[in-house]
């Protein structure tokens, strides 16, 4: 290779509003930027002005959009697997992305949720360069099958296929073909983190989606209060939302404080300063990021036992409870508020789970290797995705510009 490598990752939701997927290329870039490969996020962009007021009812994130990012147009709120994700459909985002494509000449292009429009079908229409996917979704009973129903001729043009989890995986293999290798949401590591010398709450961090399960918490919040004392504070919902939400249901909000977004170091302290994270969600959750980012924190989970949680919160980081049953989630609580040393023991250990499988260290150290190996068959002039028995071949290193970033 006579030039150093260079990674475009396209997201095709809008970086203004926060979200698994989001979170995760924004690591991934910063990550890769960290160990010096050139690396950009082609991402939409929402301005915090009056337009954007109008489309979206969600508060839009207030830090700016980073360096490394490329703006490529606005988005709208779409409904999309029991959520309403903000998805970039402006037509001039197609000219800029090709724009965009030329004029940076990309060695590689990781596009996440590859079915997605419009920028991610189009990058991996269009790339003139490899091509990684990374699928997150889970139990997608509409995007898969539609997608693959239009986008069947793009197939041939992903030279790696990867998924979060196993749920992802199974999700996706059945409409993007095989083989998939699982790589899970990386997160990052506060430098010291101990369970012990928490306040005495309980933490929810998640949008007022149907699928979170926002109102299952709330509905069992009153026995927990009145059993523990403890208080319960909602991290990414708002004060408004929350009262609206109490009042629809007729639920107790005593001791319950929303506090709408809040920002990355924000959010660890929330994490940081949690005796609990409850995750109530009733399904279609691929992963779930913000169980990673607990256990980052040395925090133990009380979370629904569905798939996609399941293959986070292994025995020992946490207790796993029936989804959309609000007495076994209090149960499963109060528990653990009552336990000192059960839940101090669960921090620790979810803490050196979070080391030893989430660090974005290890997931971008293997991502590496796979761009390299793809690099290497391109020189060599072969195509197809690199089977996962590619592990133990011999690779030449991976070039990376030197560090101008700004």
């Amino acid at each position: 290779m006579s030039e150093a490598a260079k990674v475009g990752i396209v997201v095709p939701f809008s970086w203004s509003f926060r979200g698994g997927v989001v979170e995760h290329a924004r690591r991934q870039a910063e990550t890769l930027l960290a160990h010096r490969v050139d690396a950009r996020l082609l991402i939409g962009y929402d301005p915090p002005d009056a337009v954007t007021r109008l489309i979206h009812s969600r508060r839009a994130r207030e830090d700016a959009l980073p360096p490394y990012a490329i703006p490529l147009g606005r988005s709208v709120p779409v409904p999309a697997n029991g959520s309403r994700a903000c998805i970039v459909l402006a037509p001039t985002a197609i000219r800029d992305l090709r724009r965009t494509l030329e004029r940076e000449s990309f060695d590689i292009v990781h596009v996440h949720d590859p079915y997605a429009p419009l920028l991610s079908v189009l990058a991996v229409a269009t790339a003139s360069c490899p091509v990684v996917i990374t699928c997150h979704a889970s139990d997608s009973a509409r995007l898969y099958p539609f997608g693959r129903l239009l986008f069947k001729p793009i197939l041939s043009r992903i030279d790696y296929r990867l998924a979060v989890s196993e749920e992802a995986r199974a999700s996706a293999e059945p409409y993007l073909g095989q083989p998939f290798e699982v790589i899970p949401n990386g997160v990052g590591l506060p430098v010291r983190a101990t369970p012990d010398g928490r306040l005495h709450q309980v933490l929810f961090v998640g949008r007022n989606d149907t699928r979170k399960g926002l109102d299952v918490l709330l509905r069992a919040w009153p026995r927990v209060r009145a059993k523990t004392g403890a208080r319960l504070r909602l991290v990414g919902v708002e004060p408004a939302e929350a009262r609206r939400l109490l009042r629809r249901l007729g639920a107790v909000g005593d001791g319950v404080e929303a506090v709408g977004p809040v920002s990355d170091s924000d959010l660890h302290a929330e994490l940081s300063s949690a005796k609990i994270l409850a995750a109530p969600s009733i399904g279609r959750e691929s992963f779930g990021m913000v169980l990673a980012e607990a256990f980052a924190c040395a925090t133990p989970v009380v979370a629904s036992q569905i798939r996609g949680y399941a293959e986070v919160v292994l025995p020992g980081t946490g207790t796993l409870v029936p989804p959309g049953n609000p007495e076994a989630l209090a149960t499963g609580l109060i528990e653990l508020l009552e336990n000192e040393q059960l839940r101090q023991a669960l921090g620790r250990s979810a803490r050196v789970a979070a080391e030893s499988r989430y660090a974005w260290s290890a997931v971008v150290g293997r991502l590496v290797e796979i761009y390299d190996s793809l690099l290497v068959m391109r020189e060599g002039g072969h195509a197809g995705h690199v089977a996962s028995s590619h592990h133990g071949a011999k690779r030449a290193p991976l070039r990376f510009h030197p560090d101008e970033r700004t």
